[in-house]
C-alpha cells in the first residue's frame, strides 16, 4: 500500500456533504476542428489509452481500521469505463449561462470513495456547435500545477492525437493488507513517530517565530489569516454549487505587469480586488477595512509537476478593496503580496513538518469533523475567500482533435468560504473559474463578469494618469 501524505489525508479527512474536496476542470472545444473525430466514444477510448500515464486514475482508497495511521492507495480493479466517463447534453442551443448552471450541478457531488476518485463528463448541446469536457479529481491526488500537467497528457498538440503510450504501467500493490495489519501497523507507526515529530515541530515553530519576528513586528506587517473582515462570502454553505467564468487576453494583463514592474499574479489579484468591491458595494456589504485572500502556493520542485498528490502552501494578502483609486488599489495589492510571498518564504525556510504531518492521524479526523459537526463553520473565517492563478501552456492545445477554446479550473471552496477564484493561461488567454455556494454568493457570474469590468477600470485609468 503506498501511504498518502498528511496533507492529502487532510483532504479526505474534511469532506462532508456540503465541504467537497475535489478540483475541476471545465475545457471548452470546437468539434468543427477535428474532421469529424470528436465525440464522446473518442474522449473515453483517449482516455483509457492514457491511463498508464495517469496512475492516479487507477488508484482505490484504504482506510485504516480507527484512524490510527493515514489512509494509502492501492491498484484498483480494472476501471469501469461507463461509470467513470459519461456523456451528458444540454438542451439545444446550450449557452455559456446553461453550461454553467450543469456543471454547477455536476460538481456539487461528492466523488465515491468505493472507486478512483475522478470523473469525467463529456457535455454536448452547446451553441455553436461547442462541446465541452469536465473532468473531476480528488484534491488528494492533485493540486494546480499537477492538475495543469495531467491536463497535458489528455490532451494533444495537434488536432491528430499521439499515439497511445508503449510504456509499461507503472503499478503499486495490487492487494489490500488486511485490516489487522494496517491497524498493527499504524500503531507502531504512530507510536514511534509521533512523540520524534513533535518534538522536531516544536522546535520548527520556535526557529519560524524568530526568524518572523521581525516582519510581524514592522510598521506595515504582511496580511495574517483570522484578520478578515465579515461579509456574505463567508458562512454556514450547502452543498449546493454554482459556477462562473471569464476570459481575459492575456497580453493585456502582461502590458499592467510591465508598467507598474510588478508580477502577473499581482494583476490577477487586482482584477479580483476590484470585481469584489465592486460587487460588495452593490450588496451594501463593503467592508471598512481589506479583504484577506489565501493564495495557494506551490511547493514542487521544478522536475516534480507530475507526481501524485498535493504540495501546496499558502501565502495572505490584503486585496486593498477598502480602496477606490484602481491604481492605488493594485500598488497596495502588490505591495502586501510581496511581503505575504517574504513571509511564506521565511516559514519554508524553517518548515520540514507540518501540523498534519504532527498530529496522530486519527485527531486530525476528529479535528476535521468537529469543526463542521460543530458548526465552526459559523465563526469568522480564516480568510475571505481562496485565489489561485496557475500557469497553463502558452500554445493551441486538442482534445480528440478539437481544439481547445477554453480551460476553466474550478478549486474547491473551504472552510466556511463561499467563493473560489482560480485563474489559468492558456494560449494567449487568461481562463477564469468563479465557483460559489449559492447560499451565499447566488450569481457568481456577476464577480466573473466584474474581473473584465476591472481591467477596462484599470487601463482607463493608466491612461488618464
Amino acid at each position: 500500500m503506498r501511504r498518502m501524505s498528511s496533507q492529502d489525508a487532510a483532504f479526505l479527512y474534511g469532506e462532508t456533504a456540503a465541504w467537497h474536496m475535489h478540483v475541476a476542470s471545465l475545457v471548452i472545444v470546437d468539434p468543427a476542428t477535428s474532421d469529424g473525430q470528436f465525440s464522446y466514444e473518442r474522449v473515453r477510448d483517449l482516455t483509457m489509452e492514457r491511463l498508464p500515464q495517469m496512475p492516479q486514475f487507477r488508484w482505490m482508497l484504504v482506510n485504516v481500521p480507527f484512524g490510527v495511521d493515514l489512509p494509502g492507495w492501492i491498484e484498483g480493479p480494472p476501471i469501469d469505463v461507463d461509470y467513470h466517463i459519461k456523456s451528458v447534453w444540454l438542451p439545444a442551443p446550450g449557452s455559456d449561462i446553461d453550461l454553467c448552471e450543469m456543471v454547477g450541478e455536476l460538481v456539487a457531488s461528492k466523488l465515491d470513495r468505493g472507486r478512483p476518485l475522478w470523473e469525467v463528463y463529456v457535455i454536448g448541446g452547446l451553441e455553436g456547435g461547442r462541446a465541452a469536457v469536465l473532468t473531476k479529481v480528488h484534491h488528494a491526488l492533485i493540486d494546480g500545477v499537477s492538475g495543469a500537467g495531467l491536463s497535458e497528457v489528455m490532451m494533444d498538440l495537434s488536432p491528430e492525437p499521439r499515439a497511445a503510450p508503449t510504456e509499461g504501467v507503472h503499478v503499486i500493490d495490487i492487494d489490500r493488507p488486511s485490516d489487522g495489519e494496517l491497524f498493527t501497523r499504524g500503531v507502531i507507526n504512530t507510536a514511534v513517530q509521533t512523540p520524534i515529530r513533535l518534538v522536531r515541530f516544536g522546535a520548527q515553530s520556535i526557529r519560524q517565530g524568530l526568524a518572523a519576528s521581525k516582519s510581524l513586528f514592522a510598521p506595515k506587517r504582511p496580511a495574517m489569516p483570522y484578520t478578515a473582515p465579515r461579509t456574505h462570502l463567508t458562512g454556514e454553505f450547502t452543498a449546493s454549487r454554482k459556477l462562473g467564468m471569464a476570459t481575459i487576453d492575456i497580453e493585456r494583463v502582461k502590458l499592467v505587469r510591465r508598467a507598474f514592474g510588478i508580477t502577473l499574479n499581482d494583476v490577477v489579484l487586482g482584477l479580483c480586488a476590484g470585481a469584489l468591491r465592486a460587487y460588495l458595494a452593490e450588496q451594501d456589504d463593503l467592508p471598512e477595512h481589506p479583504l484577506v485572500v489565501q493564495c495557494p502556493v506551490s511547493l514542487r520542485k521544478v522536475d516534480d509537476k507530475d507526481s501524485v498528490g498535493s504540495k501546496v502552501g499558502s501565502m495572505f494578502v490584503e486585496l486593498a478593496t477598502q480602496i477606490e483609486d484602481p491604481i492605488e488599489r493594485l500598488e497596495a495589492i502588490a505591495a502586501s503580496a510581496s511581503r505575504g510571498k517574504q513571509m511564506h518564504n521565511t516559514f519554508e525556510e524553517h518548515h520540514h513538518l507540518g501540523v498534519t504531518e504532527t498530529a496522530p492521524p486519527a485527531l486530525i479526523g476528529l479535528a476535521a469533523r468537529l469543526y463542521t459537526t460543530m458548526h465552526l463553520d459559523r465563526v469568522p473565517a480564516a480568510v475571505n475567500l481562496v485565489i489561485s492563478n496557475v500557469p497553463g501552456p502558452p500554445v493551441p492545445l486538442y482534445v480528440a482533435g478539437a481544439e481547445v477554446q477554453g480551460m476553466f479550473p474550478i478549486g474547491p471552496l473551504l472552510l466556511g468560504m463561499g467563493l473560489n477564484i482560480t485563474a489559468f493561461s492558456h494560449n494567449g488567454h487568461l481562463d477564469i473559474g468563479v465557483l460559489s455556494c449559492p447560499d451565499l454568493v447566488d450569481d457568481p457570474q456577476r464577480i466573473a463578469d466584474g474581473i473584465q469590468d476591472a481591467l477596462d477600470e484599470l487601463e482607463w485609468a493608466m491612461s488618464n494618469a
